[in-house]
């Protein structure tokens, strides 16, 4: 197949980027678009028309004289000037070819809606390597891909029938589906929608890409996206922080996380889906809200647009049903939205205003005794909100077929939102179904100043998320925070590698603050006198790099307590090594101080992910690493406050706490270890493999811990 590609020599990378981006910005918002295809592009053209779209609209076609009411030109070359944007809707041949001759004559930027690129595989994948040749600066978004919706200018190129109104701007969304895309416009739930954007193969921009240029737009309030992979991590978290900084949250559905999905993700998109735990690590760290629905990514996008980030979690809830109050209580434990019980004066107020039947908790069932009061309504939820809460939630339901029963349903939430001004809080009101919020209704309370939210499990889920935000926002906004969450770009994982002799490991370690075990290196002759200089008991080890797990092969002796003890096992590792690996031989071993008094047992490992980079794991070590599988995932660099919380986070926690009077264990001195594991880690960040600490033992609080195992794994 020959497809023609400019010659053009490529800048700088972050040149060109940089260019791109700029040109992504005339894309976004042009002042003239042109539509390459046939009748076809009539849809598009007629939505621009139909939102008033007040630039120029060029239709480009040999064959026909009009599309849409609108002349035609026959050729790129006849039109007017370099149109900022371009909609191609042609075979995929000819995508490759016009898009290096849109790139030449200086256009903006060009939607590619043809399929049959990477996604395909085979040809495919050299069709996509010529498209990004021939783009030289022009910004590409696809192939492979619906395109592209501006609703507060009116631009619409896009392939098929989108929901369409125009905005002053909300909530943009990125999509990496386009069918999903084209569902979430057409959506029944009050999202104010600035740009959808479809990004199909991600062939010249990826999500972090838009992300880094949504974040400067003053018309995007949060970032909603769909998601089935992404290529870099680090770029990723740049963009994401930026957007943090500006203030947008950004909220992620990251779809393909079981096996099939990560196959499906690869043949739909040619994703790297990557693991899904890995994302959630990721997100956490860059204060990103993670859904799992199209509901909650819709829910909490809105949510985060019109009522705000709440100042944190914690919720009071006025309800009209028994049965609504106690399905609030248990998601919101669930999800770890904090439902404080009223003060002692207020209680006392509530009592007074509620018959005597009612029961005065958090959430708050006012019962019908109240319903379609206005006064004892506003009087009810403004004395409520004398506790410490961060948001008012009204669980509500509007009946249907009967829109005479509005008008007390308004009274009620009219009452919650007067109340959350007078206290300076968000007000919700949400329905238990997603249905029983009707469009009336939800047009009615943004324009009192509330926010509608539709399903109670979800509202509640989106509240948490809206809460997790703005936990991390001011966490990551304080002094040098944000730039200690980057990720660094590493090299790729290296060919060769070298595993390190338990010694050498532990040197290199020691060097960085881990405390090891007090040994020596020893022949078997020299072994007996080397623990009679340490002191008894010893443990005996073999110290040749040629096992990475040691103990499987018994090549590790525990408790020796005497010189004939350690003769005898320096003899038995030995012949342990011949028969688990012929060949092998024994000839130096590690003598090392016996270590007591253990508390409970850590594993620190650090892998290197060819996605993510270094990984660090922190969990229950020794034997019950395999059987409880007990912990957490941080990304290099980390800082202590990261580690702590990621300890105190585990089941051993309870351990380390002192369980049932036990002692309590040095957890202080384990934030230390894993840190100085950690720095480790990242000194050696473009050489290290992998890296295990297991079995951290660590000691009775003030004792600290010690690491009596490493594995090392670098680059030859």
């Amino acid at each position: 197949m020959n497809i023609a590609i400019d010659p053009t020599p490529m800048s700088a990378p972050d040149d060109r980027q940089k260019r791109r981006l700029a040109n992504l910005r005339r894309l976004l918002s042009p002042r003239h678009v042109a539509f390459i295809g046939g009748q076809g592009v009539a849809v598009p053209i007629e939505l621009c028309q139909k939102a008033g779209f007040s630039g120029k609209i060029w239709p480009v076609n040999p064959k026909y004289p009009e599309i849409a009411g609108l002349p035609c030109f026959k050729t790129l070359a006849d039109l007017p000037e370099p149109p900022d944007a371009v909609f191609l809707a042609v075979p995929r041949e000819m995508t490759v070819e016009m898009v290096g001759e849109l790139a030449r004559m200086g256009a903006g930027g060009v939607v590619c809606y043809a399929a049959g690129f990477a996604e395909v595989g085979g040809e495919g994948i050299e069709l996509q390597k010529a498209l990004v040749t021939n783009a030289g600066d022009l910004a590409v978004v696809g192939p492979n891909c619906y395109g592209l919706l501006n609703y507060v200018d009116g631009v619409a190129m896009f392939a098929s029938g989108p929901g369409w109104a125009r905005s002053q701007g909300g909530v943009a969304l990125v999509m990496q589906s386009g069918n999903i895309a084209l569902n979430l416009t057409n959506h029944q739930r009050s999202v104010p929608l600035s740009y959808v954007i479809t990004c199909g193969n991600q062939a010249v921009f990826d999500i972090a890409d838009y992300i880094e240029c949504l974040a400067d737009d003053p018309h995007v309030s949060v970032i909603g996206l769909y998601m089935e992979g992404m290529p870099d991590a680090a770029r990723f978290a740049r963009s994401a922080l930026k957007a943090l900084k500006a203030g947008k949250p950004v909220v992620a559905l990251k779809a393909g996380n079981s096996e099939l999905g990560s196959k499906l993700a690869m043949s739909h998109t040619s994703s790297l889906a990557g693991n899904d735990k890995l994302y959630s690590t990721l997100f956490d760290r860059l204060g990103v809200v993670r859904v799992r629905e199209l509901s909650e990514l819709l829910e909490t996008a809105k949510l985060l647009s019109i009522g705000g980030v709440p100042a944190d979690n914690r919720l009071v809830v006025f309800t009209c049903s028994g049965g609504d109050s106690l399905m609030t209580a248990d998601r919101s434990a669930e999800v770890g939205v904090e439902l404080p019980n009223f003060p002692p004066k207020t209680a006392a107020s509530l009592r007074a205003q509620l018959p005597n039947f009612a029961t005065v908790n958090n959430p708050l069932d006012y019962n019908t005794s109240l319903w379609g009061h206005k006064d004892k309504l506003e009087t009810c939820f403004e004395t409520a909100l004398h506790g410490d809460y961060d948001a008012a939630m009204l669980v509500i339901d509007f009946p249907i077929d009967d829109k005479s029963g509005y008008d007390a349903c308004f009274i009620a939430t009219d009452a919650v939102i007067r109340a959350g001004k007078i206290h300076g809080k968000p007000a919700l009101v949400t329905s238990s179904l997603s249905e029983l919020m009707p469009i009336e209704a939800r047009d009615h309370i943004i324009k009192s100043g509330g926010t509608p939210l539709q399903g109670l499990q979800t509202a509640i889920d989106s509240f948490a998320g809206a809460a997790r935000f703005g936990r991390r926002h001011r966490e990551l906004t304080a002094p040098g925070a944000l730039e200690a969450a980057l990720l660094p770009s590493l090299p790729p994982v290296p060919a060769k590698t070298r595993l390190l002799g338990e010694a050498e490991g532990k040197a290199a370690l020691k060097a960085h603050g881990l405390t090891v075990p007090e040994g020596r290196l020893a022949s078997a002759a020299d072994a007996a006198a080397a623990g009679a200089a340490l002191g008894f008991p010893v443990v005996a080890k073999l110290a040749e790099p040629v096992l990475a797990h040691k103990t499987e092969a018994g090549a590790v002796k525990l408790n020796l307590k005497s010189a004939d003890e350690l003769k005898a096992a320096v003899a038995a590792i030995g012949e342990n090594l011949g028969r688990y690996k012929p060949g092998a031989k024994a000839e130096r071993f590690l003598i090392e101080r016996m270590v007591s008094d253990v508390v409970a047992e850590l594993i620190v490992g650090v892998k290197r992910d060819p996605q993510f980079g270094l990984v660090l794991v922190v969990g229950a070590g020794g034997i019950l690493v395999e059987m409880v599988e007990d912990a957490a995932t941080l990304l290099l660099p980390v800082v202590c406050q990261d580690v702590a919380r990621a300890i105190g986070g585990l089941k051993i926690a309870k351990l380390l706490k002192g369980y049932r009077g036990k002692s309590a264990g040095d957890i202080e001195a384990a934030v230390d270890a894993v840190m100085a594991i950690a720095g480790y880690a990242y000194a050696q960040r473009d050489k290290l493999v992998e890296l295990d600490v297991n079995p951290l033992m660590v000691l009775a609080q003030g004792k600290g811990v010690v690491a009596v195992d490493a594995l090392v794994v670098m680059g030859a």
